[in-house]
């Protein structure tokens, strides 16, 4: 029997850790895997995978978070403990409030930095903070990173004290209220518009590393070639740094090559494995940076070999191809929200969950619609087989959506402001994707949502990213000469009823039959759906009648299809799955074996 002195010890010791400090909030559905969420180590995986070290220090955890005025400078006085990286208006932040635009959101914690860290760099790095974060280190701002959907860090070591270190982050986030990217996300959310997002959502972690480092890599395949291209980014680019760059295929070394930092490495690949849909390979790279002989920095990392491209078919349909072969992309529209977490997934297993039920569906894309992941949702569609579609979330501001249409040129003009943001958050969203060779297709803009200058607009994502395809706006919005596709959408038939004989024609947006089943709703009524049916009979026999009708479209010039969506997604109902991930609503086989059918017949008719 437990003495009752020995029990005050050990709440004294659990009220010390903030094991009590924390409880999800709200009376909303949650994901299975809610709780699952350790308070004392939330996603504790690295969060990196595209470049890895093995010292870091995770920061997710118990903060103290305060919501005042933005004219208030920070408060002495905290409200109380959010749980880091769920967005305050989330449940599993342990809040549950809206902040506005005419509030800051504060952040506060303290943090030690290890002993064997001594004589290293520390870098502090946020996966993503919506939108504006200010950065203090032991009082001093050390950094500011306007966009809410990119990585960003700082070197930390000039504010470095001895003993406990004083982060604090202070966010602005007035959402549709401002001009910045902002997807799904309302202030007062309904229909089709889902609930804000603000503040820390993606992990915060500190490393050590040599004043000279590694600080990004990027890969490029010529499979025609036989080559892999990286180039790699230094902290301080010196003249006598040598990069040495180690391929494996498993743990056989299959190339090697040694470079300064002013030219990108070119490796042969010899019988290069290609990476597909079927059989997703990766090569494995370790990266040394040697300064006088010494190595002072190494990472891992990984690529792929493969190529996405079109060509006109002997029908005379521009076909996409992967690696020079014909492939139909049949894909999900895929929102990325939780109930519990919002933007944010419970763990780390929730986040593989949704990707590998697309493929055990027997799709092989993903359409992220309106939303950025975190990078270890993208290094799971690599190993998973899954090709992406990455939208530009669309900004705040413009028509609500106009579809199907031709334009001689855009039907909206931002403010300057507005326009030179979208330019600084597109080009971030890229350049952080672009690591992953899952992610095949932009879309700058879809169904006119914010869209303006668009010829421009494609022309430029293809000079930043020549490698992929551009998708300039998806719904058929479509400028002539814009992009390498037209892309309609058609609820909840799909309809061929727009072509363009020079480029891509792609279904971008079809389905949408919905199912609302009692215990699994965000809210108990007025949920919304294109279609509604009645169990799971009905409603998997419409998704089968869709594909059959879909199967002569394809032969008549569509090259992929975009079925709205993976799951429920607040009020909406046509997911196919619940919104808490606890019900698939159609029958699985079913699923796939209609699926396979339409794969299998654009196989046979090449």
């Amino acid at each position: 029997m437990i003495e009752s002195k020995s029990i005050l010890v050990i709440v004294a010791l659990l009220i010390n850790l903030n094991v009590w400090a924390w409880s999800p909030t709200g009376n909303h559905i949650s994901t299975p895997w809610a709780n699952k969420v350790d308070p004392g180590n939330p996603l504790p995986e690295y969060p990196r995978p595209i470049l890895e070290r093995p010292n870091w220090l995770n920061l997710n955890g118990l903060w103290e978070y305060a919501i005042i005025s933005e004219k208030e400078t920070e408060p002495s006085n905290y409200d109380g403990k959010i749980l880091v990286p769920f967005a305050v208006e989330s449940s599993l932040s342990g809040v549950g409030k809206t902040v506005g635009k005419e509030n800051n959101l504060w952040y506060r914690r303290e943090f030690a930095i290890p002993s064997a860290w001594k004589g290293k760099n520390v870098i502090l790095n946020f996966g993503a903070v919506d939108y504006k974060a200010e950065i203090f280190l032991n009082d001093i701002k050390v950094a500011e990173h306007v966009g809410g959907y990119v990585p960003f860090s700082v070197d930390i070591t000039p504010y470095l004290v001895p003993g406990k270190q004083k982060l604090v982050v202070k966010v602005w986030d007035p959402t549709d209220a401002g001009f910045q990217a902002i997807g799904k996300q309302r202030a007062n959310p309904g229909g089709i518009w889902y609930s804000p997002v603000t503040g820390i959502w993606q992990t915060v972690w500190i490393e050590p590393v040599s004043s000279n480092h590694v600080k990004d890599i990027y890969t490029v395949a010529d499979i025609d070639n036989g080559t892999l291209t990286v180039d790699i980014s230094l902290a301080s680019p010196d003249k006598g740094s040598v990069i040495e760059i180690i391929v494996f295929e498993g743990d056989k070394q299959v190339a090697l090559v040694k470079t300064s930092q002013e030219f990108p490495a070119v490796l042969h690949i010899p019988d290069a494995r290609l990476w597909d849909t079927e059989n997703p390979f990766l090569y494995d790279l370790q990266i040394n940076l040697y300064e006088n002989g010494k190595k002072v920095d190494s990472v891992k990392s990984y690529a792929a070999m493969r190529k996405i491209s079109t060509r006109r078919d002997e029908s005379g349909i521009v076909r996409m191809q992967l690696n020079n072969r014909d492939l139909f992309q049949l894909g999900l529209l895929d929102q990325g929200y939780w109930p519990d977490g919002l933007y944010t997934a419970p763990t780390d297993e929730a986040l593989l969950f949704d990707v590998k039920k697309t493929k055990e569906w027997g799709f092989n894309m993903i359409r992220k619609h309106m939303k950025v992941e975190p990078a270890r949702w993208y290094a799971y569609c690599d190993r998973e087989g899954v090709l992406v579609w990455q939208d530009m979330p669309r900004i705040s501001g413009g028509p609500k959506w106009v579809t199907n249409r031709w334009f001689d040129e855009s039907p909206w003009t931002p403010s300057p402001e507005a326009e030179d943001n979208y330019y600084h958050e597109w080009k971030e969203i890229m350049d952080f994707c672009r690591h992953y060779p899952s992610v095949v297709v932009w879309t700058p803009f879809n169904e006119a949502w914010g869209q303006f200058k668009t010829k421009e607009i494609s022309d430029w994502t293809k000079t930043n990213d020549p490698s992929r395809l551009v998708n300039s706006a998806s719904g058929g919005n479509h400028v002539p000469g814009a992009g390498d596709i037209l892309d309609v959408h058609n609820y909840p038939e799909p309809k061929l009823n727009f072509y363009d004989g020079n480029i891509v024609t792609v279904l971008g947006e079809y389905g949408g039959l919905g199912l609302p089943l009692e215990g699994h709703l965000w809210q108990t009524d007025k949920n919304w759906g294109y279609v509604k049916y009645e169990n799971t009979d009905e409603l998997t026999d419409e998704y089968v009648k869709l594909i059959e009708e879909f199967i002569p479209l394809v032969k008549r010039g569509y090259s992929a299809g975009v079925y709205t969506q993976t799951t429920d997604v607040e009020i909406e109902v046509n997911g196919i799955m619940t919104y808490d991930r606890r019900v698939v609503k159609m029958d699985e086989k079913r699923l796939y074996d209609a699926n396979r059918r339409l794969l299998d017949s654009i196989n046979q008719n090449k």
